[in-house]
């Protein structure tokens, strides 16, 4: 079974939101407060605070962000 374009369209931005937003606030977390008894919980407070934003930048701007890398590339060759 094919899933309809709009789920398609939402694979991409979900995985993205998810991997950069994970990464980046256990990073951020762990260079800010180290690794306390409480990281996970604190880590855990900054990713949910961040996903859904992470997920409407990426939603709304990944297509803008590819058009204008296109643009670079073309205007360096």
């Amino acid at each position: 079974m094919k899933a309809s374009r709009w789920v398609r369209g939402l694979v991409f931005p979900v995985l993205m939101s998810i991997y950069m937003s994970f990464l980046m606030t256990g990073l951020i977390t762990w260079v800010n407060t180290g690794l306390a008894g409480d990281f996970f919980a604190r880590w855990w407070r900054a990713f949910y605070i961040a996903w859904p934003i992470a997920f409407l930048l990426v939603y709304f701007g990944a297509s803008r962000i590819r058009a204008l890398s296109e643009r670079i590339v073309k205007a360096k060759a």
